[in-house]
């Protein structure tokens, strides 16, 4: 086994070593003219007014100065040290209007998700294993169809997972084809593992990624999942083995709010596009009576609460909201209670062929309201179901993929032909999650806690096909999400500012700090 003095000495080697670390995949990126640099604070919004937040900072080239000391920092910590690393701290949770806040008129002793949590344990210390054929990264998705506790059923969620795999897939490959691990030239491996449903099934993938007989076995690093219950027991499995599980599908807002340093996620939060629905719906189209229709599950219970939480907020809050067992076909008592509500607009949260079903069954009887839907409703699937009643389809959705970018375009280009498909979101996502815990790895070696230490205090948001990631706090996406508007047969994406949608004054600092409560 290689002692820790050597091993320090090797990583130690900045100069050459980092030159070779940084060979795939960040040399590109520190080409990129256009990478943010943030300040480990927020920005702090005028409280006359509404303007959009944006990350903190302004462009500049990505600094490889940062992570070569972020290196030094980490490398010299060892078992018994705790690297003084820049914690981030935010001066708002997730951009949340004051009118928006929960219990706005209290100043609280303390908020909670806006300083970054720190690792204090002695992985860093533990050296490389000698002797590896391969560097192995878990993936844990739904891929293989089960009968699922969850749902009661069969389970729903493969053709998401599948898309997710093969976007994992590509990086793997494409990073393999760069000359793999770059310390030792050897390649990257992908390790499956599938997300039957079974909460406690979730978490013992993770102890078998995690630990192996021989360590050079294990994972070093693990992306998934998609559903958001086992999600939530698979993170914590990762805490007690220490690994790294970076989320690139899971929208639930309660997920990174579960404050683990070890997890973090890629993609932008139903919080977020519930904040835009809401600005849309009632501050933009002066809605008052909305509706909403959603899955039985948790993804359409906890996909909807800032959509409920906000319109009451407002004083207009939700009319009605119906649930559906998942593997309805027929939702005439549910429509039964929305029609007779007189309803300005009915929001759906569910899969796709549920949304496109309901929409099919409300024109059938003649409503005509507005028809709003979560991010999983801007798919091939809905528009086929769904046929012309699709034109007009508003739904949320966590970035733009029709925007002009060349590294979008290669690899929209290269997933074409390696699958016969375009990538849809979940491949995208996967894709930059699976190349941000890449680059992690040919930074910081082999050892965990520095993988962690790599992902979680990066100075610059990530620049990966699905645009810019920065980084909450809590190691949450807050990148800019979009509202998806179907005209003409194609899905057109427009921005806050595209529509002129107004928000609500952001608080410039927590609400601990500040001197009183909101009065409205």
């Amino acid at each position: 086994m290689r002692s820790y003095d050597s091993t320090r000495k090797l990583f130690h080697g900045i100069g050459t070593g980092l030159a070779l670390c940084l060979s795939w995949p960040l040399a590109a990126a520190a080409q990129d003219a256009t990478a943010l640099v943030t300040t480990q604070t927020t920005v702090e919004p005028s409280l006359e007014g509404g303007s959009p937040p944006q990350p903190a900072g302004s462009p500049a080239r990505a600094d490889e100065a940062d992570f070569t000391r972020l290196l030094e920092l980490i490398n010299e910590a060892g078992y018994f040290k705790v690297p003084q690393l820049t914690l981030r701290k935010d001066n708002n949770y997730a951009f949340s209007a004051l009118d928006l806040e929960p219990f706005r008129h209290i100043t609280p002793y303390k908020e909670h998700f806006l300083e970054q949590m720190e690792y204090t344990g002695p992985g860093r210390g533990i050296p490389e294993p000698e002797h590896i054929a391969s560097v192995k990264i878990g993936f844990i998705g739904p891929i293989v169809p089960t009968v699922s506790v969850a749902t009661g059923g069969r389970s729903h969620e493969e053709p998401l997972g599948v898309a997710m795999l093969r976007g994992a897939q590509m990086a793997i490959r494409q990073a393999n084809e760069h000359g793999g691990y770059q310390r030792r030239h050897i390649p990257f491996e992908l390790q499956l593992a599938n997300d039957n449903g079974l909460w406690g099934s979730t978490g013992d993938e993770v102890i078998k990624m995690a630990y192996t007989e021989k360590p050079e076995d294990q994972v070093w690093a693990i992306l998934g999942s998609i559903d958001s219950a086992n999600t939530h027991i698979a993170i914590r499995v990762a805490l007690k083995a220490e690994i790294v599980m970076l989320n690139t599908a899971d929208t639930d807002p309660t997920f990174i709010e579960t404050n683990i340093p070890w997890v973090m996620r890629c993609i932008s939060d139903d919080r977020q596009m519930n904040y835009l629905l809401v600005d849309y719906l009632y501050r933009k189209l002066d809605y008052r009576r909305v509706g909403i229709i959603r899955a039985s599950n948790r993804y359409g219970r906890f996909g909807v609460r800032e959509i409920r939480d906000g319109a009451r907020r407002l004083n207009r809050p939700v009319i009605l909201e119906m649930a559906y067992k998942l593997g309805t076909t027929d939702f005439s008592v549910q429509l039964d209670r929305l029609e007779t509500a007189h309803l300005d607009a009915v929001v759906h949260w569910g899969d796709a062929g549920d949304g496109a079903m309901i929409l099919n069954q409300m024109r059938a009887r003649g409503m005509s309201q507005p028809y709003f839907a979560c991010d999983r409703c801007v798919s091939d699937e809905f528009v086929a179901l769904a046929g012309a009643n699709a034109e007009g389809v508003v739904c949320a959705y966590p970035w733009d993929p029709t925007r002009q970018d060349l590294a979008l375009e290669t690899f929209r280009t290269a997933f074409r032909e390696g699958s016969g498909t375009d990538p849809d979101t979940y491949a995208a996502h996967a894709y930059d999650g699976m190349n941000m815990l890449i680059e992690a790895i040919q930074l910081a070696g082999l050892n965990r806690a520095k993988i962690r230490d790599v992902l979680a205090h990066r100075s610059s948001p990530y620049k990966g096909v699905t645009g810019f990631i920065p980084f909450s706090a809590c190691l949450d996406d807050l990148g800019e999400v979009f509202l998806a508007r179907f005209e003409s047969g194609q899905w057109r994406y427009y921005s806050r500012q595209d529509w002129e949608i107004p928000r609500g004054i952001i608080a410039p600092r927590d609400r601990a700090s500040r001197k009183v409560a909101v009065e409205q």
